[in-house]
């Protein structure tokens, strides 16, 4: 394609180059159009999924278009040769790079609109849960391999480093040994990961119990996971200890549990009456979900002192430990105030009398 000159009179590279600019222009505009187009029909729509994906690809197709504008105007620049090599080879490695850029604006613009998709905030979230884990550890994996690729065929654009590899690929397998062993730890975390995204062991928002620190799973990276505790502390725990060793996971298949609490009190406590205060105070509880609550005797200590148990529901864990405190609270209201006699009391006996000494 040959750009035509605006003045006859002015040097050939500065007509070229004003030819350029224009061409360059010219699509610029046509972007901005297409994208303002864009925005007004996706904000007439009622899902979000459209509005995220033409946020994502506005940039990586602006640049895209920019250089397959370049390319095409590369014939009317009418370069030398010498630059026209060298700008043939900023092209072949800038479009690799522009490439997989779009393809990671379109796989992160997947991740968002599942996370729009999949709400995790509403009280049966298992499914949605499990959705936005499995994405996300699969995200991070797309993530890593595109960005491999996209390097490997930015530098396989250059000759000399094609030469090179060519070259190394005998020793490909003793560097390739050197580098697993002493990258062993990464490449464990790497697998587990992927692991982890097909069999589950834990999901976004799980609440676990790990190295003894109650939390909730905040992230799943690719070799590590974050946990946020119960006090805003965040634990970061590698992926493989997920797999390797025992946890304890509250959420696995539902969110609803089941808690406890837990009096030790005198044997003289009048326990139907604790039985029908505990229906009063979890009946009138928002926290309760309706399902079940108990309270038993459920052992006996050594001193006398007997164990009472109460059992309730709730929807999820943290609202389960509301209810479990609001509820231990108010019993002890009540047997401080109606049922005093139920608090533990220590009882001594008398010696035995000694036998009477015989002369």
């Amino acid at each position: 394609m040959q750009i035509p000159y605006l003045d006859h009179d002015l040097p050939g590279w500065v007509g070229r180059l004003i030819g350029l600019a224009g061409y360059l222009l010219l699509v610029v505009l046509v972007h901005r159009i297409l994208f303002a187009v864009l925005r007004r029909v996706t904000e007439r729509t009622k899902t979000r999924a459209d509005d995220i994906l033409v946020l994502r690809l506005r940039r990586p197709t602006f640049w895209l278009m920019i250089g397959v504008a370049l390319a095409a105007a590369t014939p009317g620049l009418d370069l030398p040769r010498v630059w026209e090599n060298v700008w043939q080879r900023l092209l072949g490695i800038a479009a690799p790079g522009l490439f997989g850029w779009m393809l990671l604006a379109a796989l992160t613009a997947y991740r968002d609109i599942s996370e729009v998709r999949f709400d995790i905030s509403g009280p049966d979230n298992l499914r949605a849960r499990r959705r936005r884990t499995r994405i996300s550890i699969l995200h991070r994996i797309g993530v890593f391999v595109l960005v491999l690729l996209t390097a490997m065929m930015m530098l396989m654009s250059i000759p000399s480093v094609r030469t090179i590899g060519v070259t190394l690929a005998a020793s490909a397998g003793v560097a390739g040994l050197a580098i697993g062993a002493a990258a062993q730890p990464a490449l464990k975390n790497v697998i587990a990961g992927i692991q982890m995204a097909f069999t589950e062991p834990i999901r976004i928002d799980d609440v676990v119990i790990i190295d003894g620190e109650w939390g909730r799973i905040e992230d799943i990276r690719l070799t590590y996971v974050v946990v946020r505790i119960w006090d805003d502390r965040r634990l970061v725990v590698p992926v493989s200890k997920f797999l390797e060793n025992s946890f304890q996971n509250w959420t696995r298949e539902t969110s609803a549990l089941l808690g406890s609490v837990f009096w030790y009190l005198d044997p003289a406590a009048d326990v139907p009456r604790l039985r029908a205060k505990l229906e009063e105070v979890v009946r009138a509880s928002s926290r309760w979900d309706g399902r079940f609550y108990n309270l038993q005797i459920t052992d006996s200590k050594p001193d006398g002192i007997m164990e009472v148990r109460a059992l309730m529901t709730a929807k999820d864990a943290s609202t389960a430990f509301d209810l479990r405190c609001e509820v231990r609270e108010a019993l002890y209201a009540f047997i401080r105030i109606e049922m005093p006699e139920a608090l533990p009391r220590m009882r001594l006996m008398p010696a035995p009398a000694s036998a009477p000494a015989h002369l």
